[in-house]
């Protein structure tokens, strides 16, 4: 059994490291979701969620912070360069880009949002409905810029990646008393899966065809959590965990159902919990030397505008750490969560 587990462990690790080609078969990722997808569509809007400043953005092209809660790139930037697309996935609301930019990936995602309105309310970002309004705004601007036909074609045979529903739970539901007043967690969850099946429903009617639902990561065991975890010695927080666990299983179950009823449709559900677990349970197999802090400040509660460029605390090479701030994965985790899901739910678009 030893041997057996030693042989899977290897296989896993070179599945993490490595993606599948898929050069030329989708002409452009268009991504929906909060801020593990949000490229700086939040630096437009007035909001205090933001990330454009340093240090965030110092090991991204050129040093210089965009807008990602990252030191450099997001999972969506690599899926885009391992399809022989763009290096990275601008924000659509950036002036700097435009409808040529756009045509082969744009995210509409803002970070702080998520499935619930009153989510996206308490900091003011945009929210899913929101999202899917700019999509429509796109679609018109794409198919005047590649003609009625093609432009249809690229939106039927474009790759739609949702990732979204942390910022429920953390940012809202356990934060503030209305929506725990009215649901309870199992009822919660039930409301904001009946959200995103009509959010997929809408999607699909607009032409999209090839759909990848994302579910929730471990959020038991970012930094923020383990720091308020009292009492533990700043272990994971497990009903967080088995909330994120719950929630995955209802979603990956709507998503088969709803698979079956869409016309022509490819649905998948991705599921970062189980490979983002292993680097969490393993950090040194992946290169990793620090998991229950990040590189950012002090690394146990800092996010955002708590991330200044001169605090004294900030770790010199992120890619020795799985978080870079309290909430927020690294470049070096992000491309390994990339790569990890690329290879699992990839496959089922070609």
């Amino acid at each position: 059994m030893g041997h057996l587990k030693s042989l899977f462990t290897i296989l896993f690790l070179i599945a993490m490291s490595s993606t599948v080609t898929f050069a030329g078969k989708i002409p452009a990722i268009i991504v929906f979701g909060d801020s593990s997808v949000d490229a700086g569509n939040n630096n437009y809007i007035p909001t205090v969620a933001r990330s454009n400043f340093e240090p965030y953005g110092r090991d991204f092209v050129g040093g210089k912070p965009t807008g990602r809660f990252c030191n450099g790139k997001i999972a969506t930037d690599f899926m885009s360069e391992a399809l022989g697309l763009k290096p990275i996935i601008p924000a659509y609301l950036d002036p700097s880009y435009n409808i040529s930019d756009f045509a082969t990936g744009v995210t509409f995602a803002s970070a702080a949002t998520g499935y619930d309105n009153a989510t996206s309310d308490v900091l003011s970002v945009l929210p899913l409905w929101k999202q899917l309004e700019y999509y429509k705004e796109y679609q018109t601007k794409l198919k005047a810029y590649q003609g009625k036909d093609r432009g249809t074609e690229t939106i039927e045979s474009s790759l739609y990646l949702i990732s979204i529903g942390t910022n429920d739970f953390l940012e809202n539901y356990f934060a503030f008393p209305g929506r725990s007043s009215q649901y309870s967690v199992s009822l919660y969850q039930d409301f904001l899966a009946g959200i995103a099946k009509e959010f997929v429903k809408k999607l699909h009617g607009l032409g999209a065809r090839k759909i990848s639902l994302g579910g929730l990561p471990p959020m038991g065991c970012m930094p923020l959590e383990r720091a308020t975890n009292i009492g533990t010695g700043g272990e994971c927080v497990g009903r967080y965990n088995d909330i994120a666990v719950q929630f995955n299983s209802k979603l990956d179950k709507m998503v088969e159902k709803l698979s079956k009823e869409l016309p022509g449709s490819n649905l998948v559900f991705s599921n970062p919990y189980e490979p983002f677990m292993r680097i969490i349970k393993n950090p040194s197999s992946f290169g990793f030397e620090v998991v229950g802090a990040a590189c950012c400040a002090t690394g146990m509660f800092e996010m955002g505008y708590g991330c200044q460029r001169n605090n004294p605390f900030t770790c010199t090479n992120a890619d020795k750490y799985v978080f870079w701030d309290s909430f927020h994965p690294t470049q070096k985790t992000n491309h390994i969560m990339a790569n990890a899901l690329m290879n699992s739910t990839f496959p089922h678009f070609l």
